[in-house]
């Protein structure tokens, strides 16, 4: 039996997205947004969300996220 993963959400499907700041902000708009969208997360950024958003899946947004949180700078 095959599992087909969901569709990946296009940007322009993004206008009625939940969008979050960051609580790191203190209400500043100098961060970055995220909308849960199922299987997968968008990240704006919030100085600029009419700018594309980048559309990760959840495993590679926890990938990304504990990159950083392990106090790495660089990616590859």
């Amino acid at each position: 039996m095959s599992t087909i993963p969901p569709r990946r959400p296009r940007a322009e499907e993004l206008h009625n997205a939940h969008w979050r700041r960051s609580s790191y902000s203190g209400g500043a708009n100098e961060c970055v947004e995220i909308a849960d969208l199922g299987a997968y997360a968008a990240v704006r950024d919030s100085k600029a969300p009419d700018l594309s958003a980048v559309i990760l899946s959840r495993s590679a947004l926890g990938d990304l996220l504990a990159h950083y949180a392990d106090g790495e700078t660089r990616l590859g």
